[in-house]
Formats: C-alpha cells, structure tokens, sequence
C-alpha cells in the first residue's frame, strides 16, 4: 500500500509541474487593456473603444477581397484553447450583413483576421496607441 499511495503522489506532482509550464507558456491578454488603435501595413486600422464599441476602416479578412469599413460591439472571448479573440458584432457597414466576425489575439499589441482558423493569416494589425 506504501508503494501504491508513493506512486500516486509522484503522478500527482508530475501532473501539478505540467500544468504549471503548460499555464507558463501562454501569454496572458488582459481584456482590460485591449482598447486602442491597431494598424496594418496596408492602411487598415481597427479601433476598439473602453465602451466596448468599434470601427475598422480598410480591413482586409480574405485574401484577394477588397478592404472594408464597419462598425459595431466588441467583445474579448477567451475560449480556453490556442486561440484568444476579440468577438466584433458588426451593427453597421460595407460588409452587407449584420454578423459578427473573430479577430484573433496573438498577444496584447497585435491583432489579425484569419478567414480560415486553420489557414494563413490575412490582416496583422499592431498597436499604435
């Protein structure tokens, strides 16, 4: 019994230590500090507001299409896989349709569209401000 309960905690320590490296790998993102001004290097620009509102202006999610304005509410969604990401409810603009869109968090300072969660990002925005 000695060497089953020994066995028992070991396992439980190598769980504990991974769970810590794994939690350590990952970059926090703090939805308070979101707000801002993000550009591209091709003119686009996503503004999200402290109220929870945005605007994009020159935004490019797909490749090959043309850039688009909109505007709407935001929302910060962590769903507890690789991938963080603003949640924008589109209210408003050259997108055709009330919808809304995931624009991926890759770490406090940069945002991008990927029009295929497995494919290449489309859009980099960095913030400015």
């Amino acid at each position: 019994m000695t060497r089953e309960r020994a066995s028992g905690r070991w396992l439980f320590a190598v769980l504990a230590a991974s769970a810590v490296l794994v939690s350590g790998c990952s970059a926090a993102v703090d939805p308070e500090k979101l707000p801002g001004v993000y550009r591209s290097d091709d003119g686009g620009q996503i503004e999200l507001s402290a109220d929870g509102t945005f605007s994009a202006t020159r935004v490019t999610m797909r490749d090959g299409s043309d850039p688009v304005d909109f505007s709407g509410s935001w929302e910060y969604e962590d769903p507890g896989t690789k991938n963080d990401f603003v949640y924008l409810g589109v209210e408003d603009g050259g997108l055709g349709k009330t919808g809304g869109i995931q624009l991926y968090v890759d770490d406090q300072d940069t945002l991008y569209f990927r029009f295929d969660p497995d494919g290449p990002i489309t859009q980099e925005l960095n913030r400015t401000s």
